[in-house]
């Protein structure tokens, strides 16, 4: 039995002193860079623009420090190109500010409705004994005020409403 157990460590110990032996540095199951050339990953993750020459060299702006370049990728504007929009447009909120505060505004809105809020929960902190095991009655205090999307979807789809596909109830 003894023989036997010198055996096994004695193999144990011979399969570690050969996996110390490596010379591959890097696990290769775990070196999955796509990028074998030795440049950074970001690189690959992000691919820049094509190079291009200008019309003119002289056209061009002088270099800034910290400046963005012709080939830096901007995914904002791209997005908004690929949507049929222009990134150069400014964006013209004044229409809706004006038609949502047709009817005056609150400068300290945020203020009231804490207040608001504040005195709403006072009044439906829930009872005694659910407060002293600290439940959670947040869902039952907003319960009348929480809307009810599937039923809502199928209101505006029987109008005639085009509305965008919604997962299906119950799904999580």
């Amino acid at each position: 039995m003894q023989r036997k157990a010198m055996v096994l460590f004695g193999m144990v110990c011979a399969a570690l002193v050969l996996s110390a032996c490596d010379r591959n540095k890097q696990p290769v199951l775990l070196n999955v860079k796509s990028n074998q050339e030795g440049g950074p990953d970001e690189f690959a993750v992000l691919p820049s623009k094509p190079l291009t020459l200008p019309d003119s060299f002289a056209a061009l702006p002088a270099p800034t420090k910290g400046g963005s370049n012709r080939t830096d990728v901007t995914p904002l504007q791209d997005a908004v190109v690929a949507l049929g929009g222009n990134p150069n447009g400014g964006i013209n909120d004044g229409g809706l500010v004006n038609y949502a505060s047709r009817f005056g505004i609150s400068p300290n809105i945020r203020g009231e409705l804490a207040a608001e809020d504040l005195e709403f929960r006072r009044k439906n902190d829930g009872r005694v004994l659910e407060r002293l095991f600290n439940v959670n009655v947040y869902y039952k205090a907003y319960r009348k005020q929480s809307l009810d999307q599937y039923a809502e979807l199928e209101r505006l789809r029987r109008l005639g409403v085009r509305t965008n596909s919604a997962p299906p109830e119950g799904a999580e």
